[in-house]
């Protein structure tokens, strides 16, 4: 058991039938709805039973799902869900806020306990997510927390009688590992420097976050043609750009 789970400024605990009215409010509003996937519109009848088969829910179940309470100032925030494979192993996880409390970072903390649970006591080796491509602010938070980005399924989201494209971001416990024991102030120097044979397949495996790739282009893997490397156009941005973990 870890529920009830307590941080700075969130609780994550079960689901309980008062949660009714705000959990169905923040469903059917547009703003939070139009990334997800559940159908619409949710009535209180069909929340209300939703909600009651979660409320004895204490910690996740291999080969199940889960609904997560996210409290905040008292109320109702959201919500996190968790589905384990049969084995406990693997977990795939997803995140909703209210409108009015998106932007406040209370989404990154509660899933990021989360996250913490699951490989620290719960002994999940792989967490995994998915989102609409469109959904930058998702993307962020999962880039925030030390979650890669493993490429975009085309048309694999069933949503609303539509199939929608579907990013997909992974973490592995020693990419949490370290991400959390990463360098996070300025460097001590910051140099322009000749990309050339010695050290272009160092650059070239220099990866930006999915979401900075609109700002900063990746590194461009070694050219050679006719004997001449082609410089990489994201030179200048080399101090903001971070090593890639490859995938086990």
């Amino acid at each position: 058991m870890f529920l009830p789970l307590h941080t700075t400024r969130v609780t994550l605990r079960s689901f309980a039938p008062a949660d009714t009215a705000v959990f169905a409010a923040y469903r059917n509003d547009p703003e939070v709805a139009r990334y997800q996937d559940w159908d619409l519109p949710v009535t209180e009848a069909g929340a209300l039973e939703f909600l009651t088969a979660q409320q004895t829910v204490a910690r996740p179940v291999p080969g199940d799902w889960v609904q997560i309470a996210v409290e905040y100032d008292g109320e109702l925030a959201g919500d996190v869900a968790v589905g384990l494979d049969p084995a406990g192993k693997q977990a795939t996880i997803g995140y909703t806020l209210r409108a009015d409390r998106q932007r406040l970072g209370i989404g990154r903390e509660a899933v990021s306990a989360l996250v913490d649970v699951l490989l620290d006591q719960l002994d999940v080796h792989r967490v995994t997510a998915t989102l609409d491509p469109r959904n930058t602010g998702s993307a962020r938070l999962l880039e925030q927390l030390g979650f890669r980005y493993e490429g975009c399924a085309k048309a694999a989201a069933a949503v609303r009688g539509g199939w929608e494209d579907d990013d997909r971001y992974a973490l592995l416990r020693e990419d949490r590992e370290a991400w959390l024991t990463r360098p996070t102030g300025p460097p001590d120097e910051v140099a322009l420097v000749e990309i050339d044979p010695s050290n272009v397949g160092a650059v070239a495996r220099l990866a930006t976050h999915r979401t900075q790739e609109r700002f900063v282009a990746p590194m461009a893997a070694q050219d050679q043609l006719g004997g001449h490397i082609r410089r990489p156009r994201a030179l200048l941005s080399l101090p903001r750009l971070r090593p890639h973990r490859r995938a086990r």
